[in-house]
């Protein structure tokens, strides 16, 4: 179907609502650590997207044959979120923000020799350079300045984060062919949950002394703005008229989440981090654009 204005506007405000996952992140942090937010968040989102597959008639329990895609899905997923949220505990959420949005450019890699019909082109090739340069800058103070910036470790394991996340877009997509999307990210939740609370317990300890509002609303946007209400308006636009109504829109998130994290956060945003911010936008509405 033809994409009306409407249907390109909820797109736009859904990437602008990714993009403050990272300072809902940084807020739930400061009571639960990463693998203990990462439970609840994904402990709430499971009871929205439940609701919504319910009320939309979707059956939630995978066929015999589904299991073994969906516990690698599981799998890859825990390990991805669980690294995303270690990384945005050691850095700030303005470079948090750009990084883990790299994403689609380790997907587009992942795509061309995975995925049949979704080769590189030469848009997509300048596009992949563009964005590469923008998060060399990001990582790094300056042109002339080969130190590396603030939360090196951060960094670098949100970049590690975003490989993996991109890698597990692609394989969701051949998992896609055969099982409901629905499914799929129940499911992927569901999974992760017992190896999120495991880890928890063993490794981690809750603040509740330091409990207020700002970390219970970080936990209850990612659970239901973020995983809840994200997942099911995009699937429904996805479904409705094309991808690319929902992808195209992905350079938006980190500029989102750039400006939200200065605002809320009182992150200093730097030149250096301006200028990646721009070639990274520039470089995923290249690879992500019809």
């Amino acid at each position: 179907m033809a994409v009306p204005l409407q249907a390109i506007v909820i797109a736009l405000l859904i990437h602008v609502l990714w993009g403050g996952n990272p300072v809902a992140v940084k807020f739930s942090l400061l009571v639960f650590p990463p693998l203990w937010t990462a439970f609840f968040r994904f402990a709430i989102a499971i009871v929205c997207v439940g609701i919504w597959a319910k009320l939309s008639g979707i059956p939630i329990w995978p066929a015999r044959h589904e299991w073994p895609a969906l516990m690698l899905i599981g799998v890859l997923f825990t390990v991805q979120i669980a690294s995303m949220n270690f990384g945005f505990d050691l850095t700030t959420g303005s470079m948090g923000a750009v990084l883990i949005a790299t994403n689609p450019i380790f997907a587009a890699l992942f795509a061309h020799f995975l995925l049949a019909g979704d080769k590189l082109t030469v848009v997509k090739g300048f596009g992949l350079l563009v964005a590469f340069v923008g998060t060399a800058l990001v990582l790094m103070r300056g042109l002339g300045d080969l130190q590396v910036a603030h939360g090196v470790w951060g960094n670098i394991i949100l970049l590690m984060s975003a490989c993996l996340l991109g890698g597990r877009l692609i394989v969701s997509a051949k998992v896609l062919q055969r099982i409901d999307g629905v499914r799929v990210v129940l499911w992927q939740m569901i999974l992760s949950l017992p190896l999120f609370a495991l880890g928890g317990t063993l490794f981690e300890s809750i603040s509740w002394d330091a409990i207020a509002w700002e970390p219970l609303a970080g936990l209850a946007y990612q659970g239901v703005v973020v995983a809840g209400l994200g997942f099911t308006v995009s699937f429904y636009l996805m479904k409705r008229y094309t991808p690319s109504v929902i992808v195209s829109f992905n350079f938006v998130s980190p500029i989102a989440g750039v400006l939200l994290s200065a605002w809320l956060l009182g992150d200093v945003i730097t030149g250096h981090l301006w200028a990646g911010l721009l070639l990274v936008a520039v470089g995923l509405f290249l690879i992500t654009r019809r």
